[in-house]
């Protein structure tokens, strides 16, 4: 596991900006794995930039997203549908077609789920994973539990996850109380993971990520054994 401790929040993004372009360069048809949240959107920035600026093409990416809340149409402005298109899909030369997110309007759920899994697969897997982690250490939506699911699924989202995604909906009320996700299995399937974390709040579970113990009440923490993870973080959210 590769830690980079970044100055503050622009410098995290510049950094994690620079390792997923590294990948695209050295992989042109690369398959991006890409999480949504507030962490990752200075990075999305970054990378658009460098796109704009023509030191990065996207023209034969294919991304793959974590999750999709459930159920949520991906008109709604709080879809990560919406959120991908907005802060990066829009501002990059990427076919929309090579860009892929469950679908929060899928009738049948378990189908949905067992072919995002067989889609990522086919594409050839996740070269790399990009994460963010939850206030109680989820990734995706995969929240602390006894158990964890390996493949790609509905879930519940835990009391605090509601509330922390509330700052994004009118009221904590209209937060969707399901979501789809990827499983540990396909995130844990990726050639390389990179984490980004941020802010004061994720000192304990970046603590706990970094302390090399695994445990499923911080689902992050089995990216220990994961044979390429860089974490890229903040003095904040090292310092505590």
């Amino acid at each position: 596991m590769k830690l980079y401790i970044c100055k503050d929040y622009d410098a995290m993004s510049a950094k994690a900006a620079d390792v997923v372009a590294s990948v695209i360069t050295l992989k042109p048809d690369c398959i991006l794995g890409l999480a949504t949240g507030s962490t990752p959107v200075g990075m999305y920035q970054k990378l658009a930039e460098m796109n704009k600026a023509g030191k990065l093409d996207f023209a034969e990416v294919k991304t793959y997203n974590l999750d999709e809340y459930y159920p949520i149409k991906p008109t709604n402005d709080q879809s990560y549908r919406y959120f991908m298109d907005k802060n990066l899909f829009d501002n990059i030369n990427i076919d929309k077609a090579n860009t892929h997110l469950l679908n929060g309007e899928a009738v049948d759920t378990d189908a949905e789920c067992a072919a995002y899994d067989k889609a990522i697969e086919a594409a050839g897997g996740i070269d790399i994973q990009v994460l963010g982690i939850g206030n109680n250490g989820h990734i995706g939506f995969n929240e602390p539990d006894s158990e964890l699911v390996a493949a790609t699924h509905k879930t519940g989202l835990t009391e605090s996850t509601i509330q922390a995604n509330s700052r994004f909906f009118a009221s904590a009320d209209e937060v969707p109380r399901h979501a789809l996700t990827m499983g540990m299995a396909p995130i844990m399937k990726a050639r390389k993971i990179i984490i980004l974390i941020s802010g004061k709040n994720k000192h304990e579970v970046l603590m706990g990520l970094l302390s090399g113990k695994i445990t499923t009440q911080n689902p992050a923490t089995m990216l220990n054994m994961h044979p390429d993870v860089t974490v890229v973080c903040d003095e904040d959210a090292y310092n505590g």
